[in-house]
């Protein structure tokens, strides 16, 4: 049987072997790439579109409130913006500033 600190440097030994062929196989990959992008005419630049840069695009919200006053606008979302909670507190409704 082994002793742990056997099996420790197995592990260890393992995972180096493992690497170097992970290595080996990234590189022969990347050769078949190479050849298909040269046989095909494929550039650095068509694969960039055909992945797309960033992530999905957020949705513009409408706004549903605007501040007569100054024009500022907001959506609704999230917290009421001062000009909003003034006017609310001091009576108003909130329903007076939506957007029509």
């Amino acid at each position: 049987m082994s002793s742990y600190n056997e099996l420790l440097s197995q592990i260890e030994a393992l995972k180096r072997q493992a690497e170097d062929v992970r290595r080996q196989e990234l590189k022969a990959v990347i050769d078949e790439i190479k050849v298909s992008m040269e046989k095909y005419g494929i550039t650095i630049a068509d694969l960039q579109s055909a992945v797309g840069r960033g992530g999905k695009k957020k949705n513009t919200v409408a706004p549903k409130y605007r501040n007569p006053a100054s024009g500022e606008t907001w959506t609704g979302r999230g917290r009421a913006p001062r000009w909003l909670a003034d006017a609310e507190a001091s009576g108003q409704s909130r329903d007076a500033f939506l957007i029509r």
